[in-house]
């Protein structure tokens, strides 16, 4: 007859039972995480970048590595945009997020601290700067502007949470994020000597641009001019006649030769203040298209961060009376370009006919 288990061997069975169980559950997992490494070093990491400039320093940090997808289209303003079911889907299907911060991406927030809470690895690529090195406008009281990287000295600081994340996500090829890194820092520093420099060759007089929005108050701080936005700090607020007939009153009096537009925003009321201007007898022009909270078209130099601000530094000196090249730091900008096919174009029509 069959012999019945004492509760002590049933016991010593299930312990027994529980530590095969637990000890198979380790082996899985190690090899899971094992496998995981394995292929980490076979495929690229999936990162998300909500904008071009975050997205940018994560292309240069990354390289071979990592492969970026921007989440805010090119010339789509990032304080009104409001993420759709497809970015959704990017998110819950990346490896890592990365955002500027600051509530830049205010609509894109909630959505954010969801994929964050549901374990992703989310940065906020200006959380470690300094706050003494943040401006805290007024009419923006209680929060920072979130235009950092208008100042290249201070967005430089942003490569080094980028390097950390995916240092931590991506261990196998920390030795070339870091190598990266620094490349990438190397050339900020010399974007920054460039604006510097060029900025300063604006008779101080003249230092006084005025855009559609208050997007470049570190690039006024950084590099000493004066700057006016016709709108606050979002274009989620509305510029009154009030606003438009106080700087028009500006440009006449301080006779500026030149007023800007920026690509993601409306340009009626910088057409409103030329106009204006033109009827108290002051002519001012239209000193060229500013990026401000949006890079360049895809695949364009102006559509790198480096070419974006390369292409403001150069327009904006050369729109208010300075010195700097047609082409940019690098010769690179496509009004080089564009004047090199108008010189071949008159060239081929003062060749004489054969």
């Amino acid at each position: 007859m069959a012999r019945l288990k004492t509760s002590f061997e049933f016991c010593s069975d299930w312990c027994v039972l529980s530590l095969v169980s637990v000890s198979l559950l380790s082996l899985l997992a190690f090899t899971q995480e094992t496998s995981a490494v394995q292929d980490r070093s076979e495929r690229q990491v999936e990162a998300v970048a909500t904008i071009g400039m975050v997205g940018d320093i994560a292309r240069n940090v990354g390289g071979q590595w990592v492969n970026v997808v921007d989440l805010v289209p090119t010339g789509v303003d990032p304080h009104l945009y409001k993420a759709t079911r497809s970015d959704v889907r990017t998110l819950i299907n990346s490896d890592i997020v990365f955002y500027s911060g600051l509530m830049l991406e205010g609509r894109m927030g909630d959505i954010l601290v969801q994929v964050a809470r549901d374990g992703k690895p989310v940065y906020a690529v200006t959380e470690l700067i300094d706050p003494e090195m943040l401006l805290e406008p007024e009419e923006f009281e209680g929060h920072y502007d979130p235009h950092v990287w208008m100042d290249v000295s201070v967005w430089m600081r942003t490569v080094d949470i980028v390097c950390k994340a995916l240092i931590d996500i991506d261990p196998a090829h920390a030795d070339d994020f870091r190598k990266n890194a620094a490349a990438y820092q190397e050339k900020l520093r010399k974007l920054d000597e460039y604006a510097a420099t060029s900025i300063a060759s604006i008779p101080y007089s003249g230092r006084k641009l005025i855009t559609a929005h208050d997007a470049f108050n570190y690039f006024s701080r950084r590099y000493e001019v004066d700057v006016m936005g016709i709108q606050g700090i979002s274009t989620a607020s509305e510029a009154g006649l009030h606003d438009i007939n106080s700087l028009i009153d500006v440009v006449v009096a301080d006779k500026i030769k030149a007023i800007f537009v920026e690509s993601s925003i409306s340009d009626k009321n910088v057409r409103a203040i030329i106009e204006g201007a033109q009827a108290r007898g002051h002519e001012i022009e239209l000193g060229g298209v500013l990026f401000s909270d949006a890079m360049g078209p895809d695949g364009s130099y102006e559509g790198t961060y480096i070419g974006m601000m390369d292409h403001n530094v150069t327009t904006i000196t050369r729109g208010l009376g300075g010195q700097a090249p047609k082409g940019g730091m690098q010769g690179k900008l496509r009004v080089a370009d564009e004047e090199k096919e108008e010189e071949k174009e008159e060239e081929k029509e003062e060749a004489p006919a054969k």
